[in-house]
Formats: C-alpha cells, structure tokens, sequence
C-alpha cells in the first residue's frame, strides 16, 4: 500500500482509508465486536492505516465496536490514524419534538469529541472533521473549541466534510489550525465536483456552490477524501433498474478490469486516484473480499484516455 504524508501534519496514510459507517449493525450478541475485528484486520493486512468514523455512525455503535477491538489488542491503536466527524444531530435528540439539525456550537463540538474518544476507548483523535455546514455556524465558537481540544491533546488536526470553498474560507478566516481534509461525496457517478471545471463557457447545468471546491482544496493544501467513492457499488454491479449511464459506467469498469488485469473495484477507486487533487478514496465496504479486492488500486495508473472514457461512459455523452 502506498504512503503520503498528509500536508500540514505529521501523518503518514495510506492512498485509500477504510469507512467505518457499517460497523456497529450487527444486533447479534458479540456480533458488533467480530465483525469490526475481522474488517479492521483486513484492512490493515492490506496496507490501509486510516480509519474513518462520526459519533452518528450506528447512533454511537460503531465507535463502540471499534474501540472494543482497540481495547483487546494492545498497541493498534498507536499504528492507525483515527478521524472521526461533529455537527450533525438527530431529530428528538436529546429529547422528544427537537428537529434534526446542525450544530457547530462550542458546547455540542466539545461533548461530541468527549464520546468519541470514551466510545473509541482512546485518548485523542488525529483528525475532526466538521460533517456537514451549520447554517448558524459562529466560527469564533469552532475557533475556540479546536483551541481547546488542540491544547489539550484531544484532536491533533482538524478538517471539514461535505463543505464549499466559501465555507471553508470563512472558517479559516478565524482558526489557528490549518483545514486539512475535506470529505465529499465523489464517484463515477456523482462527478460534479470534477465537471463543473469541465463547463466553463458552456452550456449546461447551472454551477452550484460547490464550484471550485477541488481547486480551492489544492491550493490550499486541504486533502480531498470521497465517500461512496464506487457509488454503493454502482459503478461495479449496477441493478437491472440502474440508469443507463450507470450501467455504461459498470461495464467500462468491467472492460477495464479486464485489460488491466485487475478487479472492478481497483479501476474505480483508480480512476479517483488519477485526479491530480490527491484524492483518498474511504471505502466502506463490510465484505473483507472487496476490502482485498480494492487494493490493487493504487498500483494502477490509468492513462489518460482511459480516465476520460470512465466519464463519459458515466456521464451519458462527451466532454467536448
């Protein structure tokens, strides 16, 4: 598995990170424990050293089945990069009739990261990432809070998911603590994020605010990371009641597969990894063999008429 260093850290990670999203679903006594044991030994006999959670995943369960298997394996802990996400909070929480809802207050970002870590049986995070935009957003409240959990060894670096380029420059605008990642969903068949640099005095779709979100990212060093990064497995068996491009998509995958002598998994996560934005794939698959099956990833470089056919197969017609 290749390494890179994470800019404006000391991290050293793998190119692809495993999601932990699925974990803790198991409702079978002992079930939550075995199954997070045996996908975390499997992503880690693969090269993968960064794990992906939020404090919502599983309502709390997949931290918690993860932390279980830290705490009965002395010393694992110190060889993962551990991330984990804040802000967003249920309907009826933390009592019946209250919305869901975002919330980026001081108080809410502080008593999260303190479940995190007692769930995670761990004393810090290595990354938070705010997870989606707080419309009531004060960023002198984010400020203060990353303050406080970064001098007290909580949090070592900070991020964000699912924001844009305006967002996050009004956060940085106040914190002392470069953004260093941004999670966003980003696949085959959710390219926008890539295409709308594509439409530049064209016809289209109208832009959204997310326009020059990989841009802003590269110049400023934020690393890209994409969820669902295969579509939920679109892009690899698409269902008979798929949209065609989708199944276009699939079969480009397949022949692709083929000719590079690989799986369909690898070409699709190969296809995010040729992007120059750096970008690290977190699968979240709760089937060890595709756990297996993805890591060939990162030893495949697609040309790059290879990477364009992908998109166009994907979406439906050409970019020129």
């Amino acid at each position: 598995m290749k390494m890179y260093r994470m800019a404006n850290t000391d991290l050293e990670v793998s190119v692809l990170a495993y999601g932990c999203m699925q974990l803790g679903r198991d409702w079978a006594p002992g079930g939550d424990r075995a199954k997070a044991t045996r996908l975390i030994a499997a992503a880690r006999e693969g090269g993968i050293n960064f794990f992906d959670h939020a404090d919502i995943y599983a309502r709390g369960k997949s931290e918690a089945a993860f932390g279980e298997v830290l705490a009965a394996t002395p010393g694992l802990r110190d060889t993962m990069v551990l991330q984990s996400k804040v802000g967003i909070r249920f309907k009826d929480d933390p009592q019946a009739g209250l919305p869901g809802r975002y919330d980026f207050s001081y108080e809410h970002i502080l008593a999260t990261v303190e479940g995190s870590l007692r769930r995670l049986q761990t004393d810090r995070l290595d990354i938070l990432l705010l997870h989606r935009p707080d419309a009531l957003v004060e960023p002198e409240e984010v400020a203060r809070a990353f303050d406080e959990l970064h001098a007290s060894g909580k949090v070592r670096y900070f991020g964000v998911s699912n924001h844009a380029p305006a967002h996050m420059a009004l956060l940085q605008k106040h914190l002392r603590q470069p953004l260093v990642a941004n999670q966003l969903e980003l696949n085959l068949l959710r390219s926008e994020l890539i295409t709308h640099g594509l439409q530049v005095n064209q016809l289209g779709p109208a832009f959204t605010a997310a326009e020059g979100t990989l841009d802003y990212c590269r110049q400023h060093d934020v690393r890209v990371q994409a969820w669902a990064p295969v579509a939920n497995g679109q892009v690899l068996n698409p269902p008979p009641e798929a949209p065609a491009h989708a199944q276009a998509a699939a079969a480009q995958v397949a022949s692709l597969a083929e000719a590079h002598n690989t799986t369909k998994e690898a070409i699709a996560l190969a296809w995010l990894l040729r992007h120059p934005a750096g970008i690290q794939p977190i699968i979240g698959t709760t089937n060890a063999d595709r756990i297996k099956a993805s890591l060939p990833a990162a030893d495949i470089s697609l040309s790059r008429e290879e990477w364009y056919g992908l998109l166009e197969a994907a979406r439906g017609r050409g970019v020129a």
